[in-house]
């Protein structure tokens, strides 16, 4: 086996290394014409290996050695994927999976799962699952639980993440209702639905109810989702046109529309719309209707199904408002059925009934004919009282806007107490009212009134509430970020929440209304994080905080860790003294000259200070990376996202997986992340993987609603042209405030022919006048742009252009133009030189990036040039990232897997630790920070210390600033030592493919 490791790192090594190698002959499958088929297909990824990992976690005592080599044998049987499509296993990366033609992305049709109900008397109760509600970035989840079904309102961003913290099972839910069809609501179902359709042999499926049309959401997830396999939609309420233009509103639906009635549980929607509206006065014949329809396999969106009319719709109403997706909001009434009462056979039997089949009748409801008397026995004759079913409203009133409508729903009366229009034999006791509303439309006067409707009910405030600042929704995420803290207060500075500890958070008695009337608040709990509402059994009925977390201090968290190792003690210190000594250290370094060439071993000069660092302030440059995973979020790690902090000049994002938004707020606090989506200049995403841009909708979303009032120009989003399909989709549920630009814009060769472009039409063009691409001077400009645009992996004209090639679609150069000259402006204002793509191998259209920071001059008038950071995206070791990453002040790079994982690497176009550390070396990058790591590695990742002199491993929320570079690598070792008692077993239960990433 060393024999074989040997030959395989010494058959690596040209490939990385500056130097045309022997061994490294593209021409071998240059023949190869066959164009990429079908899009990358991340769904088909996670469930193609479903059973892979099992068998890992039934040998933890190979695992707890962190022996390198300990996966091999496993992944054996992997090889063969590795080289499919090619003559020879040389290659090394995946054809087929780079072409987007992987064997194993076979759609599927995932069914329904079908669940045998559990009779009335069962255990039910309504859980917070507290999404969102620590960063406030996401709507609140809330479970309702029984035996056999389970049910989840509303799946924000961090869901998944949050249920494999507390061990709440996805697989077992059923249905998933939205209360509004938005980021804020739906943002953490792509990562949801790529996980059930992961697990097991043949992967699940799910029912999404919402209002309106959620084609518009099925068709944003479709381009990163093949076919919506696992998606089974239930619309209800206000159609929409089939080219996304809103149907006016004809009928008022005042009634409840009925989702669910069966067995256990009875679920309503009733629909809500802001004011503003209402009022538009449109004719039209087309009805409104609830659609059913379900979207799978075989399922047309344009399919309109027999339409089911709410129960109230009117014939006379044909006035309305033109209403959009993300306008309405939803109350969900959920309704347990009665408890019948005891059945007294006494009482039978003095009516004349024998023993037998008619007392089962008069249990079901039915009346029978009594055995020795001439008369009908009644239920009601021989049953005690039936206790009401248990009742619990979820309330989503998103701004002031939409209370108007909440106050004046006619169907609510019923649930009123003491309303003199509700009949005592038609009252229904409401027991449980949770508050989806913010507290800003909680408080307001007219609110808290309808509040008090409800009698006795009992009201759990579950919107944005700052109390709930206090406790951190990932408590392991929090101990782990406490615990680096200790370590490194510099490269891990303290989360964002623990800054809000000390505010008050109570809450007022009363409120003044506008017209100097004081109301009493109505009385109510604010929600905590697993807070239950039992409603079955009935002697249980009412709240549980027994499962809420307990709240764990940062000095808590620190007796802890010195206990289990005493030595961390030390080490902080010892940390501490490589800034203490870093300027003394700092007139060590030799300045990197120019005319320094570094071939061989340019490790050798790892110490060598780069000239773009000479000078350089603390208020330059930071990189904080956000997420750190891959595949899907863990319990210590988030997905892929990298903000790069410019303070004063703004900032960008390289990729936004889910849950970047609630990074950034654990990290900045709330008001901090704010600041920061305010700040944003461009968010740049690699490739089509949800891991990758699932976040990026939260995000826009957040920055187009802070900006609202304020003059400001459209956020820049580069990605690969699949990106724009999603992003388009989602534009018609709300607007995202964004221009788009391909990354096959932003390569080398095309920003070359566009600065051509732009200098020979500068003359031609007036100030606000259209761009004139072909003139006297310019005539072959356009043709350029269209020989160069493609000149990469993905087109001819590279050596590796065979394995790659697949048609694009149209470019539209006249609408690039300008959005390239917009970028100009924006990495001008942000003080970088240049932002530049590069093709990588993974999957079609996956692009790596190169930030360039403009030169300046410091007090003496000399010239520093400007820093330089690649981040490589997902691939594996190509010439082209070694040429992008040439002299590079940092390398980010992804090592999703250990260096004895090379088949796997290559099976799912990753690198290991080892060959991204070597191409680091053979680009000559001044430091390297190691990135997207498998969720095998919970903690941290397994690497060998002989090549870590210059490399740093990345955690979540790391933040590394460009004036602390030179001592980035020294730290590593002390890291060893914080995580030295864990293992590389994967913790979560649900994570079926641990290590599997896209």
């Amino acid at each position: 086996m060393p024999h074989l490791t040997s030959f395989r790192l010494l058959y690596c090594s040209p490939l990385l290394s500056p130097f045309k190698s022997p061994f490294l002959s593209f021409s071998t499958l240059s023949k190869s014409k066959s164009p990429l088929l079908n899009p990358p297909s991340f769904f088909t990824v996670l469930s193609s290996s479903s059973g892979r990992y099992p068998k890992l976690r039934r040998h933890p005592h190979h695992l707890r050695r962190r022996n390198s080599s300990s996966f091999r044998e496993t992944n054996r049987r992997d090889k063969s994927m590795s080289t499919e499509g090619t003559e020879s296993g040389s290659v090394g990366f995946n054809k087929r999976r780079a072409e987007g033609r992987d064997k194993n992305d076979r759609p599927k049709t995932l069914q329904l799962k079908a669940r045998k109900l559990n009779p009335v008397n069962t255990i039910c109760y309504v859980q917070i699952l507290g999404t969102g509600m620590d960063t406030q970035d996401t709507s609140s989840s809330v479970l309702l639980f029984f035996d056999k079904q389970r049910f989840i309102f509303n799946a924000g961003e961090g869901l998944q993440r949050f249920c494999t913290e507390h061990k709440i099972k996805l697989s077992k839910i059923d249905h998933i209702f939205l209360s509004r069809v938005c980021s804020e609501t739906a943002g953490g179902l792509p990562g949801l639905l790529l996980t059930l359709a992961g697990m097991g042999d043949e992967g699940m499926s799910v029912n999404i109810w919402g209002p309106s049309d959620l084609k518009y959401l099925v068709d944003a997830m479709r381009s990163f989702i093949p076919n919506a396999a696992m998606v089974h939609t239930r619309s209800f309420g206000q159609a929409l046109g089939s080219d996304g233009a809103p149907i006016p509103d004809l009928r008022k639906f005042s009634d409840p529309i009925v989702l669910i009635d069966d067995e256990v549980v009875k679920i309503s929607a009733i629909l809500l719309r802001p004011s503003c509206l209402k009022g538009s006065q449109i004719v039209t014949e087309e009805p409104n209707m609830l659609y059913p329809s379900e979207v799978g396999i075989e399922g047309r969106r344009d399919h309109i199904q027999e339409p089911i009319l709410p129960h109230s719709a009117g014939e006379d109403s044909k006035a309305g408002a033109m209403v959009k997706p993300g306008d309405i909001s939803v109350i969900y009434v959920c309704e347990l059925p009665e408890i019948k009462g005891k059945f007294d056979p006494q009482k039978a039997v003095a009516l004349g009934l024998k023993a037998g089949p008619k007392y089962r009748e008069l249990q079901l409801g039915k009346s029978v004919m009594s055995d020795r008397k001439n008369i009908m026995v009644h239920p009601s004759d021989v049953m005690g009282p039936s206790i009401p079913g248990p009742i619990v409203l979820l309330v989503d009133c998103p701004t002031e806007s939409y209370l108007q409508d909440l106050l004046s729903v006619e169907s609510l009366s019923s649930y009123y107490a003491g309303s003199s229009s509700n009949p005592p034999e038609s009252a229904k006791t409401v027991n449980c009212v949770i508050h989806l509303s913010p507290a800003s439309v909680v408080r307001a006067p007219n609110y808290q009134v309808w509040m008090k409707r409800f009698g006795a009910a009992q009201h759990i405030m579950a919107g944005h509430e700052m109390k709930n600042v206090e406790i951190p929704i990932l408590k392991s995420s929090a101990r782990i970020a406490a615990r680096l803290n200790y370590l490194c207060p510099q490269f891990f500075p303290a989360p964002g929440f623990w800054s809000l500890r000390h505010l008050n958070h109570s809450i007022p008695e009363s409120i003044a209304s506008s017209e100097g009337s004081v109301t009493k608040l109505c009385e109510s709990v604010a929600a905590e994080n697993l807070l239950k509402f039992h409603l079955r059994p009935y002697a249980q009925l009412g709240l549980d905080g027994s499962g809420i977390p307990s709240l764990s201090s940062p000095s808590e968290i620190i007796d802890e860790l010195v206990s289990e190792i005493p030595e961390v003690v030390d080490a902080a210190q010892e940390v501490g003294q490589f800034w203490n000594g870093f300027g003394e250290a700092k007139g060590e370094i030799t300045p990197m000259h120019d005319d320094i060439v570094m071939i061989e071993e340019p490790w050798l000069n790892w110490n060598t200070l780069p000239g773009c660092l000479e000078n350089i302030t603390r208020e330059d440059m930071e990189i904080v990376l956000l997420g750190t995973g891959s595949s899907q979020p863990s319990k210590y790690r988030n997905v892929t996202s990298i903000y790069i902090n410019l303070f004063s000049k703004g900032s960008l994002l390289l990729d936004c997986g889910e849950g970047t938004l609630g990074q950034l707020k654990r990290r900045y606090s709330v008001e901090g992340a704010d600041n920061a989506v305010r700040g944003l200049r461009c968010i740049w995403i690699s490739h089509i993987h949800a891991d990758h841009h699932a976040g990026l909708a939260r995000i826009l979303t957040l920055r187009r609603d802070l900006l609202k009032g304020v003059p400001h120009e459209p956020l820049l989003v580069i990605g690969p042209r699949q990106l724009k399909r999603y992003l388009d989709a989602y534009q018609k549920l709300e607007d995202l405030d964004m221009q788009f630009l391909d990354c096959r814009h932003t390569t080398e060769v095309s920003l070359n022919a566009f600065e051509h472009s732009f200098e020979t039409n500068k003359e031609h063009s007036s100030p606000e006048g259209p761009v004139i691409f072909e003139d006297v001077n310019n005539r072959n400009t356009v043709k350029l742009m269209n020989e160069n645009i493609d000149s990469s992996l993905f087109a001819k004209g590279s050596r590796m252009q065979s394995y790659w090639k697949r048609p694009g679609s149209p470019v539209d150069h006249s609408v690039a133009f300008p959005i390239l000259k917009n970028l100009k402006k924006v990495l001008c204002e942000a003080g970088l030189e240049a932002l530049i793509s590069f093709p990588v191998v993974h999957c079609p259209q996956a692009f790596g990036v190169v930030l360039k920071a403009a030169e300046r001059i410091n007090s003496v008038g000399k010239v520093i040039p400007g820093w330089k950071i690649v981040y490589s995206g997902d691939t594996r070791p190509c010439p082209e990232l070694i040429e992008a990453a040439r002299g590079a002040t940092v390398l980010i790079h992804e090592a999703t897997f250990e260096e004895g994982m090379v088949d796997e690497a290559i099976a799912r176009n990753h690198s290991t630790t080892n060959e991204a550390i070597e191409v680091g070396n053979s680009a000559g990058a001044y430091r390297i920070i190691l990135t997207h790591f498998s969720q095998r590695y919970p903690k941290i990742p397994v690497f060998d210390d002989a090549h870590m002199h210059k490399t740093s491993i990345a955690f979540d929320l790391m933040s590394v600033n460009m004036a602390d570079l030179p001592v980035l690598p020294k730290v590593l070792p002390y890291l060893k030592l914080l995580f030295r008692n864990e293992m590389t077993v994967d913790e979560l239960d649900d994570v079926i493919s641990a290590g599997l990433a896209s």
